[in-house]
């Protein structure tokens, strides 16, 4: 067997081997995460955000409060803020949503905030000027340092997955991140999900 079939039948074997285990995904809708400093600008000296639902990933959730955010041509409401608090305060949308609020949002990685667009923030108890830190969530798979060995990835990796529904669609670009706290999970925007027909607790397949 020369070099390029025996890499052949490896790439082969391992799809064979990843298609036995499929991913859950989940719909990103547009939320964002707070420091305590803008918390505490939104929402009052010392508050704390109310839990109202665990997400898949571990110690993060969805909570009780919602905020309006403000670009240079529209606004949305009720976008929901999920905790626990970070460092530094995140607003994740989609393509659409960005041409409401007329802002142009890059698509990052989240934690990629460097330079993104300005966004206004508006709460009950006062509103926070983003500077920067608005972006378009790239489609990721979230593993734990297990699920990266089996799959055979590593962290900041490109890979392919495969939506086996009557749209059915390949997603190019999706990339890794991979954390001992991490449980896979499959993330996309909801105009991804609605260009594949995918919704919350659906199965894909890594390639």
């Amino acid at each position: 067997m020369d070099k390029l079939t025996e890499q052949t039948a490896e790439k082969i074997k391992l799809r064979e081997k990843r298609a036995q285990k499929p991913v859950i995904a989940n719909v990103s809708n547009r939320h964002l995460h707070l420091c305590q400093e803008d918390m505490e600008k939104l929402f009052g000296k010392g508050y704390k955000l109310k839990k109202i639902k665990d997400l898949i990933q571990p110690g993060e959730f969805a909570s009780k409060e919602t905020v309006v955010i403000k670009g240079n041509k529209g606004e949305i409401k009720k976008v929901r803020v999920l905790g626990p608090i970070r460092k530094a305060t995140q607003v994740e949308i989609s393509r659409t949503d960005s041409f409401i609020l007329g802002i142009n949002a890059p698509l990052r990685i989240s934690g990629d905030t460097k330079g993104s667009a300005p966004v206004t923030i508006i709460g009950p108890n006062g509103t926070v000027e983003l500077k920067e830190g608005c972006i378009v969530a790239r489609r990721h798979v979230h593993f734990s340092i297990q699920d990266a060995d089996f799959f055979k990835v590593k962290d900041g990796e490109n890979l392919m997955v495969r939506v086996d529904n009557e749209r059915g669609l390949i997603f190019n670009n999706v990339c890794t991140r991979v954390r001992a706290n991490m449980t896979l999970e499959f993330h996309i925007d909801t105009d991804e999900a609605n260009a594949a027909g995918i919704k919350n607790g659906d199965k894909v397949i890594i390639l």
